[in-house]
């Protein structure tokens, strides 16, 4: 692939995986010629998830060679449309959802896998939106079918997607939320977000404090990120007809459910994997997208960023979110 783009040695900036689990470094590279459907998109923001820094460190499901940039959400601007692009055009404000490679001043994307910004939304918002509100939207909506009144207990509530389900459950879907964290800090957060209570894991029992929220009912849907001795303890907090939905394992262990709890109770055990259903269900996965931009326009949701690091500064905010330190969502700037 090489036209008088490539040829013109035109280069752009963008953060390098070379060794895994070695630290990232900067380089420019030069910009690839598009293919009829791709499009280029000059990046103004780009979202810092745990599977870019599982991808780094070769833990993460899909591997890539080396070397590689990390990044799979980003906001910015069309710059260049391929032949055959027609759902968007040049100067266009869109957010996009890359396997990777985002991490840069600019990137390539297939043109299904853009969505434009609405009015009024900003592109360091528009960046939180993809991954975390795509998948809190998902699981909240699509999976656990979540009705107005009912009590959803979110775990690592002050996380990106944590609070992401917090901002959904409270202000869209109308539930009455329990966030659980591990510090009051974190726990505070969540309660500005929109929670009716919360509960500090690290000082009390989970499984205790959502049965006396609940006056001993149990809770009708929980968002786990947490996994290890966190999940089981919101396991046994589910009411009759309960749903967990396991989003991710930030605590490291992946805990095993009793399928007798399952069966005492009615209750189901749910996954959401966000990014599968780019494959195996794609108007599904759009329409987490297109709501989270609406939801956002409307002003029903307000995604919480908790840092903004520069492109040079890719491995203190890998680390921002690796030490547990980050609230809502990291994200880089390239400007």
């Amino acid at each position: 692939r090489n036209d008088g783009l490539a040829q013109s040695g035109r280069n752009y900036r963008a953060v390098l995986c070379t060794e895994l689990t070695k630290p990232l470094i900067i380089r420019n590279l030069p910009a690839p010629s598009l293919q009829p459907h791709e499009v280029r998109v000059g990046v103004h923001y780009c979202g810092v998830n745990f599977a870019d820094i599982l991808a780094c460190k070769g833990l993460y499901q899909e591997k890539h060679c080396l070397p590689f940039t990390p990044g799979m959400e980003f906001s910015g601007t069309v710059v260049e449309t391929g032949a055959n692009v027609s759902t968007v055009r040049e100067g266009d404000r869109v957010i996009g959802v890359n396997g990777m490679g985002a991490m840069a001043e600019e990137c390539v994307a297939d043109q299904k896998m853009l969505w434009p910004i609405p009015e009024g939304v900003s592109y360091e918002e528009a960046a939180a939106l993809p991954v975390s509100y795509g998948t809190a939207i998902l699981a909240l909506e699509h999976r656990a079918r979540t009705q107005p009144g009912e009590t959803v207990l979110v775990t690592a509530a002050a996380g990106a997607t944590g609070l992401a389900a917090v901002d959904v459950a409270a202000n869209v879907l109308k539930a009455k939320v329990i966030a659980a964290a591990g510090s009051d800090h974190k726990c505070n957060l969540a309660l500005q977000k929109g929670a009716a209570h919360s509960v500090n894991y690290t000082q009390g029992s989970l499984k205790e404090e959502a049965r006396k929220l609940t006056e001993n009912r149990g809770v009708n849907v929980i968002l786990d990120a947490v996994g290890g001795d966190v999940f089981k303890a919101a396991l046994h907090s589910l009411a009759w007809e309960g749903r967990i939905v396991v989003v991710g394992f930030a605590g490291g262990a992946i805990p095993s459910v009793p399928a007798n709890l399952l069966l005492l109770k009615n209750v189901s055990a749910l996954g959401v994997f966000w990014g599968r259903y780019r494959e195996e269900d794609f108007p599904v996965f759009s329409s987490s997208l297109s709501s989270a931009l609406w939801y956002c326009q409307e002003r029903r949701i307000r995604p919480h960023v908790g840092a903004v690091f520069k492109l040079e500064e890719v491995n203190e905010a890998f680390s921002r979110v690796t030490q547990r330190k980050s609230t809502g969502k990291v994200i880089i700037s390239t400007k």
